[in-house]
């Protein structure tokens, strides 16, 4: 996992965040282009934003410290409790600050925060096998290749496939109490 001090840092989603959001998802349409679909609009940003209501999935921004700029998102996904302790990840640079690093490092802060704070012991990340970007991140992050899940996402109008990578949590590690010990 990347140890240098971070040029980013992670700040909580929020409702107030509209204007912002949508507007550098128009700005990133051909960059997220086939990977993904980010809410674009003041109705679909409402929409996207209630599934971060129940506490399952956070939605974070990544923001440039020196200048306060929102280089990307990450989204802690299904985050399952019991004898799973772990989550999917969901990520996205803006095109303003794409190919600077800052995800890498937003990726890394969001990986602190699940591990320590959530006390999650595994995440996944899910990527098409053609978004070369998405798939260096996690290589640089120490991810594990598992596998290919065939029409795994609905995207861009087809089911399309994805591979999985994964890591856990580095030791040693403190379990969340809903962990069963025996």
């Amino acid at each position: 996992m990347l140890t240098m001090p971070s040029r980013v840092e992670l700040r909580p989603l929020t409702l107030a965040d509209q204007e912002e959001f949508c507007a550098l998802v128009r700005a990133s349409s051909e960059l997220h282009g086939p990977w993904m679909q980010l809410p674009a609009t003041a109705e679909e940003f409402q929409v996207w934003m209630r599934r971060f209501d129940d506490g399952t999935n956070l939605g974070f921004l990544v923001r440039v410290r020196e200048t306060g700029a929102t280089a990307g998102m990450v989204n802690i996904n299904s985050v399952i409790r019991g004898r799973y302790q772990g989550a999917s990840l969901g990520y996205a640079a803006f095109a303003p600050s794409a190919g600077r690093g800052y995800m890498t490092e937003g990726l890394a802060a969001a990986l602190r925060y699940a591990f320590t704070d959530l006390r999650l012991h595994r995440l996944e990340a899910n990527i098409q096998p053609a978004n070369e970007a998405s798939l260096a991140v996690v290589r640089r992050l120490g991810f594990r290749y598992e596998g290919l899940s065939p029409d795994y996402l609905y995207i861009d109008g087809a089911w399309r496939d994805h591979e999985r990578w994964s890591v856990t949590a580095p030791h040693p590690w403190t379990p969340d109490p809903s962990l069963p010990v025996v």
